[in-house]
């Protein structure tokens, strides 16, 4: 897949074949973890830390503390079965730098790109109950908790699409389940060209 192909297909996946025997291992998520790692850092203070889960238990606690989809009301997250099967949470640590400025949305990308190049799938979330996943992990006061992916086996289609003049740019799903996700267009995004 080149890169153009790459970006297209690494849209947020919301539902995952849970019970899928192509799974993600601690070995993948460490492969994932290092892209993070080498990725850009902003005065390369590297302020990062990660925490890594495929275990049952400890995904279940992370995603009682998430919520998905704000667009669709009447869905409140994946069902039993369309659960991801592993999580990576994203943390800032204070002791190096107060501001992370954008390192982690730049790891989340390079982790999301790699696990699709993988076959995987995944969500970068930021509707997180910060208390509860502090005490679920015990995560020291000193790491800021900045993001969390879902990662599994992709259950669902996504499709970009134009954005219409006027249009909503609120993602949908549609009566087979396919999930929109309407996209502006060049024209509307390039302001000047010289």
């Amino acid at each position: 897949m080149d890169i153009f192909e790459l970006v297209k297909a690494n849209r947020s996946c919301r539902r995952f074949d849970q019970f899928s025997d192509h799974k993600i291992g601690n070995d993948t998520l460490k492969k994932l973890v290092d892209l993070g790692r080498c990725s850009a850092s902003a005065a390369n203070f590297q302020p990062l830390k990660y925490m890594i889960s495929t275990d049952g238990k400890k995904n279940e606690e992370i995603f009682s503390c998430l919520a998905w989809a704000a667009y669709i009301k009447d869905w409140d997250g994946p069902e039993e079965g369309e659960k991801p099967s592993a999580y990576i949470v994203i943390m800032g640590d204070n002791t190096i730098t107060k501001n992370f400025r954008c390192d982690h949305g730049i790891a989340a990308q390079s982790i999301l790109l790699g696990a699709r190049e993988m076959g995987f799938a995944g969500c970068m979330l930021a509707a997180i109950n910060h208390k509860k996943l502090r005490n679920f992990l015990n995560i020291e006061s000193h790491l800021e908790i900045l993001l969390v992916i879902a990662l599994g086996t992709p259950k669902e289609e996504v499709r970009l699409e134009d954005l219409k003049p006027g249009g909503n740019i609120k993602y949908w799903r549609d009566e087979k389940n396919i999930h929109h996700v309407p996209k502006r267009g060049l024209g509307e995004i390039i302001l000047a060209s010289w």
